[in-house]
């Protein structure tokens, strides 16, 4: 059935249910478990009167390390064969749905794993939906996970 999963991470509390998910799969099916991890600095230089961009790149390239290592740490101590990614920069701005397609077929990924944040409305409208993307732009198997609804 399923021998190659890619497991799309970002840190977040549905993120780690989707690990749990793929854990659960990849055991059943002694698949190998890719696990992605897309930086998205394409908005942050609108906003560069504020903060430091290139402090924010190194931060989020950072929470992309701890977010893969703890994922491939919990892959390892299911038995599961696995190997991290992170990549630095999407395939275009803003666009981490395509990255994560393109990289399931590159990698020849026999199902696509990810969490959903479950935002609604304005949140929902503004901050996009990578799940949805994915989804749109993919004809392979995708599992999404949700966590609990955000507003």
């Amino acid at each position: 059935m399923y021998k190659r999963i890619l497991l799309a991470v970002d840190g977040s509390r549905s993120s780690d249910l989707a690990l749990s998910q793929a854990i659960a799969i990849a055991r059943a099916t002694n698949a190998e478990v890719k696990v992605l991890y897309v930086v998205d600095d394409s908005d942050i230089y609108f906003e560069a009167d504020y903060f430091n961009p290139h402090e924010l790149v190194k931060e989020l390239i950072s929470h992309g390390h701890k977010a893969l290592a703890a994922a491939t740490a919990r892959l390892g101590e299911a038995g599961i064969r696995c190997n991290a990614q992170l990549d630095e920069k999407p395939v275009a701005p803003g666009k981490i749905s395509s990255t994560i397609v393109n990289e399931a077929s590159t990698w020849n990924a026999d199902l696509i794993v990810l969490g959903t944040h479950g935002r609604r409305g304005v949140r929902r409208l503004l901050l996009g939906s990578v799940s949805e993307g994915v989804l749109a732009q993919t004809n392979k198997p995708v599992l999404l996970v949700r966590s609990e609804i955000e507003g």
